[in-house]
């Protein structure tokens, strides 16, 4: 889909409000709404097809003043569903009621509409026809130049979803590294690879420990954009890489397995958010880390009981296999704070099951040790249409990560809190850096399509991260 100044397409786009259906008088909107065949509601639409001249396509936004960058974003989602079903090349938008921000959000929308992973279905179920959308002029900022802003960030959503929906056997820590290496460096990222001899040398014993069980072995990916020569202020985005989890020996039901190849949705989210970041050449320094490694079982896989040690000295006793995601990610961070000395992390993982229990598919979880940070991070959430909600870090929690034996328990010895226990111990991690951890393991994946957001992969954060970056002072 690509989009262009002018009003040459095949449809015209109409959003209609609630109170417009109800004020015309004499109209085809007044006759709609008095039959109740269209009244303007949100997601409502009413197609106008004429044979000979222009034909309409009619969608409702519901109330006037409800209407809001999430509900552009789900109506135009709407409207190239329509428009696709209708098998419409082209369309035309009127622009002059949106600023810049509303315009992307119709952009988002309508590109939403395309998405679809169909990479193994023979028969593809869903064909997408819109090839070019018209964008009326609008006085105050150029409408071409502000749709081909977000294509970008789109991308590395794309991207995301890409890595997300891949299957095992295909996608692992090695074809992981590479993906990243070849998706980033055409657009000015770096990329270093380091092997199981690399992560030896650095003493990862947490990543380590985890590999253990696979045959497949580890990678540590390590992506840095210098958007800004003249600052050496720089942020480390980190994301979990268990590109498929069994659970090792603390064995996940069979149930709970069959969609763990997600388990990287952290890794792809900072892949896709560091590409659009470089593809929009913001003026920012970023460096993104993944510690990719499986999670299997064998005779030689780490055990319940264990107490292994990690990059940073700190002795961890493991008490259950399945909470691997942390003892990668505590690497990762230690990484962040003292080789790559970055000012701020905010590392992404689908960590825990009790972030699914206390917010579902909807919300994603922020624990923190700076305020100023999470309320940055949080504001970009909330532009960006990817709820947030901050979790209390309290000592209390703290101490439900110590161990009698090592320096930490890799799960807590109390009962409940575990999405706020789990960011307790990475906190031990990064020192003073300032630090927020986003737990993903409800919004990074989901059964079925929510309103703009596909069945599978969502790609989650990566507008909240490149907004937050765009936004850095």
């Amino acid at each position: 889909m690509k989009f262009e100044l002018g009003q040459s397409g095949q449809v015209n786009v109409v959003r209609v409000s609630d109170s417009c259906c109800k004020l015309e008088k004499i109209s085809l909107l007044a006759d709609l709404s008095a039959k109740g065949i269209f009244e303007g509601k949100k997601n409502q639409v009413y197609f106008d097809y004429q044979s000979e001249g222009e034909s309409t396509l009619y969608v409702g936004v519901g109330k006037k003043d409800k209407i809001n960058l999430e509900t552009l974003r789900q109506v135009y989602h709407t409207v190239g569903k329509q428009l696709t079903n209708y098998k419409v090349e082209s369309a035309n938008i009127d622009t002059t009621k949106f600023d810049k921000t509303q315009l992307q959000a119709v952009v988002e929308g309508l590109l939403q509409s395309q998405s679809v992973f169909d990479k193994y279905l023979t028969t593809k179920k869903f064909n997408p026809t819109v090839e070019t959308i018209y964008l009326s002029e609008n006085p105050f900022y150029d409408v071409v130049d502000a749709a081909r802003d977000f294509l970008p960030v789109y991308e590395g959503i794309e991207i995301t979803r890409e890595l997300v929906n891949e299957r095992p056997m295909h996608l692992y820590p090695e074809t992981l590294a590479q993906h990243a290496k070849n998706v980033l460096e055409p657009v000015g990222v770096k990329v270093t690879i380091l092997d199981k001899d690399a992560i030896t040398a650095l003493e990862m014993d947490a990543l380590l420990a985890v590999s253990l069980g696979s045959d497949k072995e580890p990678r540590f990916i390590v992506m840095e954009y210098n958007g800004n020569t003249e600052s050496d202020y720089r942020t480390a985005l980190v994301g979990k890489g268990v590109t498929y989890d069994t659970g090792g020996y603390s064995l996940k039901p069979s149930t709970s397995m069959d969609t763990m190849f997600s388990d990287m949705a952290g890794s792809a989210t900072v892949i896709g958010a560091i590409y659009a970041i470089a593809k929009a050449k913001l003026p920012h320094n970023v460096t993104a880390l993944v510690a990719a490694t499986e999670n299997d079982v064998n005779g030689s896989a780490f055990k319940p009981g264990d107490i292994i040690s990690s990059m940073s000295k700190k002795t961890i006793e493991v008490l259950n296999t399945d909470a691997e995601g942390r003892l990668t990610l505590a690497d990762s961070l230690w990484y962040a704070h003292d080789v790559v000395k970055a000012d701020q992390i905010i590392d992404l993982a689908t960590l825990t099951g009790a972030c699914i229990v206390a917010l579902g598919e909807v919300t994603t979880a922020a624990i923190t040790n700076n305020q100023d940070l999470v309320n940055d991070v949080l504001k970009a959430s909330e532009v960006s249409g990817e709820p947030t909600w901050q979790l209390p870090a309290l000592d209390i929690y703290r101490d439900m990560v110590k161990s009698d034996y090592a320096d930490l328990l890799n799960t807590s010895k109390g009962k409940g809190a575990g999405t706020i226990t789990a960011a307790m111990f990475l906190e031990n991690f990064v020192n003073d850096t300032p630090w927020v951890h986003l737990d993903i393991a409800g919004t990074a994946y989901q059964g079925s399509a929510r309103g703009y957001l596909p069945q599978g992969a969502t790609g989650a954060h990566v507008k909240t991260l490149f907004n937050f970056i765009k936004n850095q002072k």
